[in-house]
């Protein structure tokens, strides 16, 4: 595994546009190659495996994220759980005091992972982030739903929606695998497909308690198709 040899499509510093860590800095390790191929994909470009990237060992990966002075890691894509070796970078940053996200499509089985963790003893060093993919994304008959059996406190539901059809499902996850009481739960918008105000609206409506409504921050501060912020 040492001579693994990483396909990164982007590597790149910015603040971390939603989820728990929304707000603060992260290096941004984006890999290509995803299982999906969502309606309102703003990555679509990093899809296959051919995407344009560069190829970086892990030693390479290390250095460029220590000399950066900052703690927080995520790790993107495309789908990062298909990359070979993601395991053993991982437990690398954290090895080097940092902490880790994952941004998974939740078409990946995640329990791999985290049996991993608790035999190292890894708890919220690392942070999984997981999308449940609504109606409109065309892609909800691929979500792997053992995945909300191994979900941890300090990991994430992100329900990404476009149109009413979208929230209601969410809730219906929402109440069927008692997220709330579980793991942090995230409402955000396709971006141009609806509007916050209509999201908390429908959150008001049907006593979201525990949902936490976030904006994608990056598309706010640059344009929303700029790449590597």
């Amino acid at each position: 595994m040492q001579n693994t040899m990483y396909k990164v499509a982007e590597i790149f510093t910015s603040i971390n546009g939603e989820s728990r860590l929304a707000g603060e800095l992260a290096v941004f390790v984006r890999f290509v190659g995803c299982n999906l191929s969502c309606t309102y994909c703003d990555t679509a470009w990093a899809i296959s495996m051919a995407a344009p990237h560069k190829e970086m060992s892990l030693d390479e990966i290390i250095a460029y994220v220590e000399q950066t002075g900052i703690k927080n890691v995520t790790l993107t894509g495309g789908e990062p759980l298909l990359s070979e070796g993601v395991e053993e970078l991982i437990i690398e940053l954290i090895g080097h005091n940092h902490r880790v996200e994952i941004e998974t499509n939740g078409a990946v089985d995640i329990r791999p992972l985290l049996d991993t963790a608790a035999r190292l003893s890894i708890k919220d060093e690392l942070s999984i982030t997981l999308d449940y993919k609504c109606p409109s994304s065309g892609m909800e008959s691929f979500m792997v739903m053992e995945n909300y059996d191994v979900l941890r406190s300090y990991d994430t539901v992100k329900f990404v929606v476009g149109d009413k059809a979208d929230l209601d499902k969410a809730r219906e996850i929402i109440e069927k695998y008692d997220l709330i009481d579980r793991c942090a739960v995230y409402l955000s918008a396709v971006f141009g497909k609806i509007t916050p105000r209509e999201i908390v609206e429908y959150m008001l409506e049907h006593k979201m308690n525990g949902v936490t409504h976030q904006l994608q921050q990056h598309k706010f501060i640059w344009d929303p198709n700029a790449r590597g912020v």
